[in-house]
């Protein structure tokens, strides 16, 4: 298991002097955020920030992500266009070194949060989520915008894009992430690159958009649209385990037997109702899952790739990115190396 830490480039608040003095941590993840959607990603901007995380003594170990275009999602004509420069881009990660690539194939919205700072009882704050609020909430109006968004569209870019959606099914986006798989999964495998998709957050629909990548059975059908072992899965214990049906221990054992884990993001969260949740410490009692039998069941299929802690509470008056400051992050990736140091002193 190697210990990554997620940071953003020059402008996060998090630098790469104090990410490498978290103990045990070995690499960065991160990408090139000024490139717009759809096109290539320059060699020259890939050189520059590697050279700039390894300056500092760390790998630079995941790209996270490189964004997938909505004319793809949507199986619109233009799509091969896109698909090409996808392709492109994965081949100058990879001369760069760059050896596993997470994406998401979420329409229009990434990870989604009614409320980005609530307080919890500590004095600490925290994402949640209350579906009921997201229900009431209109994106296009503003209501709702969170980091991660795609902010270049306009109020009526968004309304058109949602209004296209609104003829496309479940099947529909299964048929157009499949085509999207079948040319960028053949480049993967000639780059030796780990295309490793990440689930969908939270892993029900919102905004009546269709979802696909939220349970066992999808990432099954998924593992199986392109039969590659570069074909695999970022397994996000969050995203998935909101929903009280998915057993993230047993589908690390059973995803990581078959070699498609290629990237761990370790978060815990507090379920506090029916599709309601809040973002926890690392902790296991200070959530809804069990982090020790999580990172055991890492253990258990002799992981070796990049694990994360994920999303942190804002803790000591820190602000910044939500979700994404440096102490709390810190502890769980602590947290997370003790659990991992424990096992391998037991097993030995």
């Amino acid at each position: 298991m190697k210990m990554t830490f997620r940071w953003y480039g020059d402008d996060d608040k998090v630098t790469l002097d104090q990410i490498k003095q978290i103990p045990g941590m070995t690499g960065i993840v991160s990408a090139i955020y000024d490139i717009p959607v759809g096109e290539v990603w320059p060699m020259e901007k890939i050189t520059a920030l590697k050279e700039k995380i390894e300056a500092h003594g760390l790998e630079f170990s995941v790209i996270e992500s490189v964004p997938v275009h909505e004319d793809i999602k949507l199986g619109l004509p233009s799509r091969d266009k896109y698909i090409d420069n996808y392709c492109q881009t994965l081949r100058n990660l990879s001369k760069a070194g760059i050896k596993v690539v997470c994406y998401n194939f979420m329409p229009v919205f990434d990870w989604t949060r009614s409320e980005l700072a609530h307080e919890l009882p500590d004095g600490s704050n925290a994402l949640i989520y209350k579906h009921e609020t997201v229900l009431k909430m209109d994106p296009v109006k503003g209501e709702l915008s969170l980091p991660g968004w795609d902010s270049s569209y306009t109020k009526e870019g968004m309304q058109d894009l949602l209004e296209q959606y609104k003829s496309i099914t479940e099947e529909d986006l299964w048929n157009n992430l499949r085509y999207f798989l079948q040319h960028v999964i053949a480049v993967a495998d000639e780059v030796a690159i780990k295309m490793a998709i990440h689930q969908d957050d939270p892993p029900w629909s919102i905004f009546g958009l269709p979802r696909i990548i939220k349970n066992k059975e999808d990432l099954e059908k998924l593992i199986n649209l392109v039969d590659s072992p570069n074909n695999g899965i970022t397994l996000c214990s969050g995203s998935l385990g909101v929903d009280p049906n998915n057993n993230v221990p047993e589908l690390i054992r059973y995803f990581g037997k078959k070699g498609r884990i290629h990237f761990g993001h370790c978060r815990n969260v507090k379920i506090t109702g029916e599709k309601c949740f809040e973002e926890a410490s690392h902790r296991s009692e200070d959530g809804s899952l069990d982090m020790f039998e999580i990172m055991k069941a890492y253990h258990d299929i002799g992981f070796d790739g990049p694990i994360r802690p994920d999303h942190g509470r804002m803790i000591w008056g820190e602000t910044g990115r939500p979700g994404y400051g440096l102490y709390d992050r810190a502890l769980g990736a602590t947290y997370l190396n003790g659990i991992w140091e424990a096992l391998e002193k037991t097993n030995k």
